[in-house]
């Protein structure tokens, strides 16, 4: 009976509890379609960065690294701080902030690698909102 059950309760958590990332991208292709390009060497580019302010070129830049990933274009869906400056243009006493405002509202996360060197990645659940709330921007900055 008791092995039963939990048969029953892993199949409900692969049901219920676990999360496609694939399809959460998918949903929202054309939505970020509008702001994001790869390259074949898997680098993300930012369309209307001169609209867009500094923290959401960070999400942006971040969720095209998740497509990049996707594709097989990028090993990883992280970033560290040198290639977000490198790409974004954005000097380091701005991105430090801007990346601890980012942790602390649960927008990114931290990924450790090795004793110093930490990368950032978006909180996949995050993708729908961050696109959607970019669009609303520029609409209304026309």
């Amino acid at each position: 009976m008791e092995a039963k059950n939990k048969g029953n309760l892993k199949q409900r958590i692969i049901d219920e509890m676990t999360v496609d990332y694939s399809s959460a991208l998918e949903k929202n292709f054309d939505l970020a379609r509008q702001f994001i390009r790869i390259t074949k060497e898997g680098k993300v580019e930012v369309l209307h960065k001169e609209k867009v302010n500094g923290i959401d070129q960070i999400l942006l830049y971040l969720i095209g690294k998740l497509y990049a990933k996707e594709a097989g274009l990028a090993a990883t869906d992280d970033v560290n701080n040198k290639e977000l400056m490198d790409e974004l243009g954005i000097p380091r006493g701005s991105l430090l902030p801007w990346q601890k405002q980012l942790r602390e509202k649960n927008k990114i996360k931290q990924i450790k690698k090795g004793k110093k060197n930490v990368n950032h990645a978006i909180v996949t659940n995050m993708v729908e909102k961050v696109l959607k709330d970019v669009e609303k921007k520029l609409q209304k900055n026309g």
